[in-house]
């Protein structure tokens, strides 16, 4: 099977909503990360061409806690397009994903273009607009999360929407690795976490990411939202459900799945 046909099945899948069998599992498939970045490539160019954008990226398998839950020992990315995008207290349609879950990050705005190699947490910080309490809403086109590493790579980092809070923080007015964050799903608290749980501070994923895409000729430009890690494992969620993040110092982000 070729990557382009890799990619139509993805592609597919996500028109479709119907998960397909773990690329990872598929006899005589053998699909290394670099083919599963190049599938993830052009099924972005392809919704690209249908008048999407890219606003962002995002950093997954960050935390030790998501490595474990998926069964892999490095981090990822994708692409945030700008029909991903929620505002804090908005709804999510769950008939429009297949098998969501929910995770809280700290995400990052940048007021300048980061280029990669070479880049620092330091560089990060210095190129950062602001921060910001996030959530991730995760997704899989594959059945049952029965996900490897390529296969949530070709799968665009597992991706399909985020939400943003409102209130915004300089992040050299705090120290994010000590920012600690409650998730609560209608409610009840259900998680905590800290920022140091993105790869001993999130700063580092996003510098991570800028290195990793200087590898494929490509930087992160200015205003591109960064999604750098989960700060715990991601929680299952249905229509009826509301999940809130609140974190120490930065606010709070809410959404709602209808």
């Amino acid at each position: 099977m070729t990557v382009q046909a890799v990619a139509d099945l993805l592609y597919d899948a996500h028109a479709t909503r119907r998960p397909i069998d773990p690329l990872s599992k598929t006899p005589g498939l053998e699909l290394s990360v670099a083919d599963a970045y190049q599938v993830q490539l052009i099924n972005v160019e392809r919704r690209l061409k249908t008048g999407r954008r890219i606003v962002g990226c995002k950093v997954g398998l960050t935390s030790v806690a998501m490595q474990r839950m998926l069964g892999v020992d490095q981090p990822d990315f994708g692409h945030i397009l700008d029909d991903m995008v929620l505002h804090n207290g908005g709804r999510c349609a769950t008939n429009d994903l297949i098998a969501p879950r929910v995770e809280p990050e700290i995400a990052f705005v940048l007021a300048r273009a980061l280029n990669g190699p070479g880049v620092t947490r330091a560089d990060v910080l210095a190129a950062t607009e602001y921060v910001t309490p996030a959530l991730e809403i995760i997704d899989t086109r594959i059945k049952d999360w029965k996900i490897a590493l390529v296969d949530t790579i070709a799968d665009n980092a597992s991706s399909a929407r985020i939400v943003l809070g409102d209130q915004k923080t300089s992040p050299r007015d705090c120290d994010l690795r000590l920012v600690g964050m409650i998730l609560e799903k209608n409610g009840q608290l259900t998680e905590t976490g800290a920022g140091a749980a993105a790869l001993g501070h999130p700063a580092e994923a996003v510098a991570w990411l800028v290195n990793k895409l200087g590898e494929f000729g490509q930087q992160v430009a200015a205003g591109s939202i960064v999604m750098p890690g989960a700060l715990c494992r991601a929680i299952e969620v249905a229509a009826g459900d509301s999940v809130t993040a609140t974190y120490d110092r930065l606010g709070s982000v809410q959404v709602s799945f209808v």
